[in-house]
């Protein structure tokens, strides 16, 4: 699997995450018919099955301490206190019978529901 990386530094101000070409792709896509907002938002909330549920949505809302950052002319917000979630974590775009959707593959995840869309620290 190629990977693009969304900004490899680790500082603080950094994205915690990297986006494979088919995610970016994917997001490009849904963005072209989003009503709403051009920059992709991604947050880890809590709920689901597991503890804690990744959120990817289309926002321009900009808050205190969130870092925005572009990526192939994607622009990409994580909240600061998601990012604490999501350090290390790839996102891929997977196309599957049945319908397709985002992989979250997180190092810091101990456990995941068996639908992959929540999981435990």
């Amino acid at each position: 699997m190629e990977v693009t990386q969304v900004n490899p530094a680790t500082g603080p101000d950094e994205l915690p995450v990297t986006l494979t070409p088919r995610a970016i792709e994917a997001v490009k896509r849904e963005l072209v018919n989003a009503t709403e907002g051009k920059s992709l938002r991604i947050s880890v909330n809590g709920g689901g099955c597991s503890g804690f549920q990744y959120d990817l949505d289309f926002s321009d809302v900009v808050n205190a301490g969130d870092i925005v950052r572009e990526v192939e002319g994607l622009r990409v917000i994580v909240d600061e206190r998601s990012s604490l979630y999501l350090q290390g974590t790839t996102i891929d775009y997977v196309d599957q019978f049945g319908g397709g959707g985002f992989k979250f593959m997180n190092p810091n995840a101990q456990k995941t529901c068996g639908c992959g869309t929540s999981f435990q620290v």
